[in-house]
């Protein structure tokens, strides 16, 4: 049998444009697209690091951190290093590639002098799963409600990353209507949000739609993790 080769591409401003960020590859000529690019570029500039894992050639997983203090999710984490988002697909799981991944960060994190590494993970959302953090020496530090669980890797005596506890406020803030609060991080977001304008518009219910446009925006007013 052919040698399985694999690597890891970091994607930098030079090669963006070609390699992409992972996800919706086949779909270049669409607005998620064209917001996700133009999001991780902003982000490279501020310490972002986007790694994708190749098998043969084609890509089959990634993983996107950021130091806590750009990260784009409702967390409190300066000092660490915040895992955006991390996937590995289909007939790759279970080859060991999503800990490749994640070893990179850590070492990068360690390398780089920072607190530890955390991650944000879900029993119910998109988020991943916190099986393999666990299994890699992560250990909740965080819980809020309905099922978001903060995890971290804490290099030393350093205070562990939290969550914020005003959760309600935060909701209360946009009103009473049917509120979509966005970014670009995620290519998949203009579709979901043209899906539920959409049904709002044919079931008569008020809408509105707020984009949060920097990571300061979304800790602060994030109505949730």
């Amino acid at each position: 049998m052919p040698k399985t080769e694999v690597k890891i591409l970091s994607v930098d401003p030079s090669n963006l444009e070609e390699v992409g960020f992972f996800c919706y590859k086949s779909k270049r000529d669409t607005p998620g697209y064209a917001h996700k690019l133009s999001w991780v570029r902003e982000r490279l500039a501020e310490e972002m690091r986007l790694q994708i894992l190749l098998e043969n050639g084609v890509s089959k997983g990634f993983i996107e951190y950021i130091p806590g203090e750009y990260a784009w999710h409702a967390v409190k984490a300066s000092g660490y290093m915040i895992i955006h988002c991390m996937w590995v697909v289909g007939k790759a799981k279970g080859k060991g590639y999503g800990t490749r991944l994640l070893e990179q960060c850590i070492r990068e994190a360690r390398q780089g002098g920072f607190h530890g590494v955390a991650m944000l993970t879900s029993r119910a959302t998109w988020l991943a799963n916190a099986e393999l953090f666990l299994k890699s020496g992560f250990e909740v530090v965080d819980t809020t409600p309905p099922s978001f669980s903060l995890l971290a890797m804490i290099f030393g005596r350093h205070a562990p990353p939290s969550l914020p506890t005003d959760g309600d406020a935060r909701q209360r803030a946009y009103g009473s209507d049917l509120t979509v609060v966005y970014t670009h991080q995620c290519p998949y977001i203009d579709r979901m949000k043209q899906t539920v304008s959409n049904v709002a518009r044919q079931l008569g219910i008020p809408a509105q739609e707020v984009q949060l446009t920097d990571a300061n925006q979304v800790q602060r007013r994030a109505p949730s993790p």
